[in-house]
């Protein structure tokens, strides 16, 4: 669990890394390319199964929802705010998760829900606040990032309608590459890369291999070994660590910002002791 959460928590700086160089729809691209190469050698070792054809539409549908789109909006969003900050705007899914949720009526109605959902939220503009005091805050880039987000949420929301009963790891394979299909077109369309550096195709590797397929494996191999609601846990961390690794990257880190976490982790275990587990969104 501290594993998957340092790998998913370092996402953000190595899109941030990447970012130098690839245009942001090439930092989804090729993140998708690492990690699904993964998935597929762990998916033809198992013999697990891939979701039936008939399955295209809805797949595509959350492709776009939970991978095209976040991942893209994030390494563009992270090209006018700092890394530490699109983690805790990234944390806002499990917010806007529950919200979808009660739209669609996946989720009982709770005190504690709204009142943690608020927290969160109070948590998050604490840390924008404290990056605006530091000349750093960008509205573009946390829009962005926040979108991003509230698409990771819908995803969440329609998969629990559509994806019961599948397996996971071959749902999770066939969704990025759907999600690849997606993305050619839009690179096509997209500014080349300049100034490729070994450290930006590093960077850029590691988030696919580490941030995406091998993240997935940790979390399915966990949820074979314990429950879902433990394994979700990792959610309440991520915020931190986004903090702890773009402080290692050289970011500055407040005190505004440290509050705004904890503040958020706050709101983050109300919800939980509401019953309701957090969502842990495919960084």
């Amino acid at each position: 669990m501290l594993l998957l959460s340092a790998i998913w928590g370092a996402s953000f700086i190595l899109i941030k890394l990447a970012g130098d160089a690839f245009p942001p729809a090439w930092v989804a691209l090729l993140r998708l390319t690492f990690g699904v190469a993964v998935l597929w050698i762990a998916l033809w070792w198992t013999g697990r199964p891939l979701p039936p054809k008939r399955m295209l539409p809805s797949l595509t549908l959350i492709a776009l929802l939970n991978n095209a789109i976040p991942f893209t909006f994030i390494a563009w969003g992270e090209h006018s705010i700092p890394s530490n900050m699109a983690a805790v705007l990234n944390a806002t899914t499990t917010l806007w998760a529950l919200l979808f949720g009660l739209i669609f009526r996946h989720e009982n109605k709770d005190w504690r829900i709204g009142a943690g959902v608020l927290t969160g939220f109070a948590g998050v503009a604490l840390v924008v606040s404290s990056e605006h005091q530091t000349g750093q805050w960008q509205w573009a880039g946390i829009a962005l990032v926040a979108l991003a987000s509230m698409s990771y949420a819908l995803a969440t929301a329609l998969a629990k309608t559509h994806f019961k009963g599948l397996d996971p790891m071959g749902l999770a394979t066939a969704q990025l590459s759907v999600a690849i299909l997606l993305m050619l077109p839009v690179v096509a369309l997209s500014p080349l890369p300049q100034a490729v550096t070994l450290r930006t195709l590093l960077a850029v590797a590691a988030l696919g291999v580490f941030g995406t397929g091998i993240a997935y494996l940790l979390y399915y191999g966990m949820l074979a070994r314990i429950s879902a609601i433990q394994v979700q846990a990792v959610t309440y961390v991520l915020p931190v660590w986004g903090l702890f690794w773009g402080a290692v990257a050289g970011e500055a880190v407040g005190w505004l910002s440290v509050l705004g976490v904890a503040v958020v982790l706050a709101g983050l275990t109300l919800l939980r002791a509401s019953g309701q587990p957090a969502i842990i969104s495919r960084k």
